[in-house]
């Protein structure tokens, strides 16, 4: 059994191809960057082949198209219709999509009507969705939300202190992002530690950055909201700020909604405070030259997720794992360390060497928590709802 896995952004698609025997295997992965532009690049990676191209893409349809063509070029399929089926990320699924479903036409038409929720997102799944049907009309496709993990929240930690009509007419409520990730760490955390009663707080860093709360697997709260706006600072994102901040840019600096979406998501966070770069690899270069905003930068980063991490703990009446996943959480021991230091009270002693090795169990013996920095796999979580969502129907 072989399954394509697609996860389309507004002008990227990152895909890969796995295999299902006895293990669930990689045996190709694809990554189109920069569509409809200039500078696209086209990368292939499989035993086979590994390459990487600059290649004019005008759409996704087209990124498919030359996607599927280069897994029978260099032999990683003979025939499209190896191809069992495709799993595709969908980052918003309302309330409605509490868990992984099969695609129809009713499934599409849902996805559309909750664009505007996800408009940097949602429309690019779809092309994508629809650019598949075209391409692989007897392929069985599955739609994997990155809300769904987060539909178990409950309501007191869902809404926020508005007028309830606009929760019920216009859905505005927390919805939490990166659920993919988090339920594949939250999953392989508990089948680490063999029991299924924990109480867990992830923490997924990269250029997005999420902290989420579960309770024996299911989440409880996270820090994303109505948008993957809120929750500590993030590569180029502001994270939570005080609202009224966006009034007195509209009334007192005259800004366009669109310059301050604009600043919000893609000119704040990590690049704006440490004015050096929002890659964390940059921002550590000069850290260890002692640049004063670099070590700023690092030290807010840290405070904020810590914060979060202590506000869950009380949701959690007590915490008993913590994981770090990610780009950031997965390297840069040099936070964890620091985000750590924050939570001694709780008993935390960290493994300097493990620590710094980036080994899965981080925390020392004695440690009253255990902190463990798991590897994200979201693709090989996408396959596995596939498989399920396929045994089902």
């Amino acid at each position: 059994m072989k399954i394509l896995i697609i996860n389309a952004g507004s002008s990227s698609i990152r895909s890969s191809l796995f295999k299902k025997g006895k293990k669930l295997t990689k045996i190709a992965r694809i990554h189109i960057d920069g569509i409809g532009l200039k500078r696209c690049k086209f990368t292939f990676k499989s035993e086979e082949k590994n390459l990487g191209l600059k290649l004019p893409i005008k759409n996704h349809e087209e990124g498919i198209k030359i996607l599927l063509q280069n897994l029978t070029k260099y032999k990683t399929i003979e025939k499209y219709s190896e191809i069992d089926a495709v799993g595709h990320r969908v980052v918003h699924g309302g309330e409605k999509y509490t868990d992984s479903v099969k695609i129809d036409a009713k499934i599409i038409k849902d996805i559309n009507q909750i664009s505007h929720l996800a408009p940097l997102h949602n429309p690019a799944n779809l092309e994508a969705i629809k650019a598949c049907k075209k391409l692989l009309p007897k392929v069985k496709q599955t739609a994997v939300f990155d809300t769904a993990f987060h539909q178990t929240l409950p309501q007191k930690a869902y809404l926020y202190g508005l007028p309830f009509k606009y929760y019920e007419q216009h859905n505005i409520r927390r919805y939490g992002f990166h659920g993919t990730s988090h339920k594949y760490i939250v999953n392989e955390a508990i089948k680490l530690l063999k029991t299924k009663k924990q109480k867990i707080i992830s923490c997924h860093i990269g250029n997005g950055v999420s902290i989420t709360a579960s309770l024996n697997g299911k989440s409880i709260d996270t820090s994303m909201g109505f948008t993957p706006l809120e929750g500590p600072l993030m590569g180029t994102r502001s994270g939570t700020i005080d609202p009224a901040i966006i009034l007195h840019m509209q009334q007192e600096l005259k800004m366009k909604p669109s310059q301050i979406d604009r600043l919000l998501n893609f000119k704040s966070g990590l690049k704006a405070v440490s004015e050096i770069s929002s890659d964390m690899r940059d921002i550590y270069a000069k850290y260890k030259k002692n640049d004063k905003k670099a070590i700023f930068t690092i030290e807010l980063l840290s405070y904020q997720i810590a914060k979060y991490i202590g506000a869950y703990t009380a949701v959690l009446e007590g915490v008993d794992t913590i994981i770090f996943t990610a780009g950031i959480g997965e390297h840069a021991f040099y936070i964890r360390e620091k985000i750590c230091d924050y939570l001694n009270f709780l008993g935390i002693k960290l493994n300097k060497k493990k620590n710094e090795e980036n080994e899965i169990i981080i925390s020392d013996s004695k440690s009253k928590v255990k902190i463990l920095v798991i590897p994200t796999n979201e693709e090989k979580q996408i396959a596995k709802e596939t498989i399920s969502v396929l045994k089902k129907n």
